[in-house]
């Protein structure tokens, strides 16, 4: 569900818990997507066959690959509504912590940990777990930056 908000109410969300965005699927064909636009055609991410008898049992999707739904799923969170130009800043600190097989559900979770003013708007720190479904482990724990601008 997506939390929707003016600028102004914005500032106030320090914080605020988002909860969890929409479950999507990393099927093979978004890892071989990914596989050819970032060049990395490794054989765990993109040889299926050979990926059945290695150490994860299947294809996984790239650790980035992963990381870069966080923007779609990111998106279906936080709306500020009087707000069009938004940034992705940056990341303070990512982590891997587990692999994505093909064909998995992934969503994510973030809390908005920190708000500070930046000249003509503001810089959200936000806490974002990735998780798979059904997995005890996350996939990514990251601590990302966005700006806001008026």
């Amino acid at each position: 569900m997506t939390t929707t908000v003016t600028f102004a109410e914005l500032k106030g969300m320090e914080g605020a818990d988002l909860g969890f965005s929409d479950w999507i699927t990393v099927d093979q064909e978004r890892i071989n997507t990914f596989a050819d636009a970032t060049d990395d055609h490794q054989w765990i991410h993109v040889d299926v066959e050979r990926a059945k008898t290695g150490p994860f049992g299947g294809p996984i999707a790239h650790g980035f690959l992963t990381l870069s739904l966080a923007i779609p799923l990111w998106t279906q969170m936080l709306d500020v509504s009087d707000c069009d130009t938004k940034v992705n800043y940056g990341l303070d600190k990512v982590r891997f912590v587990s692999p994505v097989k093909a064909g998995a559900k992934i969503r994510m979770s973030a809390k908005i940990a920190s708000i500070t003013e930046v000249a003509g708007g503001v810089q959200l720190a936000v806490d974002q777990v990735i998780e798979v479904e059904g997995s005890e482990k996350p996939a990514v724990v990251a601590h990302s930056l966005y700006r806001f601008y008026e």
